[in-house]
């Protein structure tokens, strides 16, 4: 029986993809670069911060002192801009106000800044009372490295058995299974079906209700 259910932010329970690509495309041209088309960003997030400004450099600036200067200037603008677009997929709020009723235990594991994944899970699902939200912090491994799945699992005091995991990209569905736990991908977020089958997913779902569903099984 899933007794907690973990979710990625990006592009699972939000649709942040706009405010990122904006923020980083902004950065991108207040040092001279080029920008990035919506669709591009699709690819780029998913490993971190440092990732994806590194993605979206030109292959030939792409060095430790130019990945901070950009990140430093799209970390500042996007404080500002991360809610402009940025909204729930929709039936998230609806799922999750559906498993917190049932008494699941809900968590958020990201690879954004943790500050960020705090604010946004704060600011758009008020009323939802997850057990843990973890983003990346400070010399702490980033997905798909299990540890946080391990931590989530461990403050809510649930085994593997009993926890179910739920995103969006390939860094996902390596996350669900270094860490041993149930999966369940999504095809409303960034990356594409074949990414996931590929990775070693085998559950999608096209619908939040979709999840609950499941969990009625």
């Amino acid at each position: 029986m899933i007794k907690l259910v973990i979710f990625d932010l990006d592009g699972t329970l939000l649709d942040t993809i706009y405010d990122l690509a904006h923020s980083c495309n902004y950065a991108l041209e207040l040092h001279h670069y080029p920008t990035h088309t919506i669709e591009a960003y699709r690819f780029f997030v998913g490993n971190g911060m440092n990732k994806l400004v590194e993605r979206a450099l030109p292959e030939s600036d792409r060095n430790p002192a130019t990945i901070a200067k950009v990140k430093r200037d799209f970390l500042l603008y996007y404080a500002d801009h991360s809610t402009e677009f940025t909204r729930p997929y929709p039936g998230i709020t609806e799922l999750l106000e559906t498993l917190q009723n049932k008494g699941i235990k809900l968590a958020v594991a990201s690879n954004k800044i943790d500050s960020a994944t705090k604010y946004l899970t704060k600011r758009f699902f008020p009323d939802i009372k997850f057990s843990t939200v973890l983003g990346q912090r400070e010399d702490f491994p980033i997905k798909p490295d299990p540890s946080i799945v391990y931590e989530i699992m461990k403050n809510a005091d649930t085994g593997k058995e009993e926890t179910l995991y739920v995103g969006d990209s390939g860094v996902d569905v390596e996350t669900a299974l270094n860490a041993g736990v149930r999966l369940v991908s999504v095809l409303w977020g960034f990356r594409p079906k074949a990414e996931l089958e590929a990775k070693g997913a085998t559950l999608f779902v096209e619908e939040a209700r979709e999840i609950l569903n499941l969990l009625n099984k």
